[in-house]
């Protein structure tokens, strides 16, 4: 492939989801984080389950694993997967929750859109979740942090990269 071809565009210039049925499946894992600032309180009421509405951290969690089962859904060339396993992980900073996203699959594409969208969508969920206490919230640093499995190997965000 050269570079002026494009992979998800068919030879009349139509959008075109690529073939992965000649590919061997293989076992895919990504990790994805990303973060949430908030009021040195929020933090505060969220690491005691103090929010109105609830458990924000349990309703992140749930909602990072539907929405990493829910990607080929939302992003419109993106392959529908079998999910193998998500795990949804937070810390709490001072300032800040931090979200990390874990999906791995036996399958013929990766999973890295699946675990950014499940760090997205949680990410989502605590504003959703803390806007009652602080409007100023902001969400940063959605990237991708690690993937393995595929033709493209093994990537690793270099310290540089953070």
């Amino acid at each position: 492939m050269t570079g002026s071809e494009l992979t998800h565009v068919d030879p009349l210039g139509r959008a075109q989801m690529v073939d992965v049925t000649p590919k061997e499946p293989t076992h895919r894992k990504a990790l994805a984080k990303g973060k949430v600032y908030m009021k040195p309180e929020t933090t505060s009421l969220v690491a005691s389950n103090a929010i109105s509405k609830g458990d924000v951290l349990a309703a992140a969690r749930i909602a990072g694993i539907q929405a990493s089962k829910r990607c080929s859904d939302l992003i419109p060339l993106c392959h529908p997967l079998l999910i193998g396993s998500v795990s949804i992980n937070f810390t709490l900073g001072d300032d800040y929750v931090e979200v990390e996203a874990q999906v791995e699959t036996v399958d013929r594409t990766g999973v890295e859109m699946e675990a950014l969208t499940a760090v997205s969508v949680a990410c989502l969920t605590i504003y959703d979740m803390c806007k009652s206490a602080d409007r100023e919230m902001v969400i940063s640093e959605i990237a991708l942090w690690e993937k393995t499995g595929g033709k493209s190997g093994v990537f690793k965000r270099s310290e540089l990269q953070k």
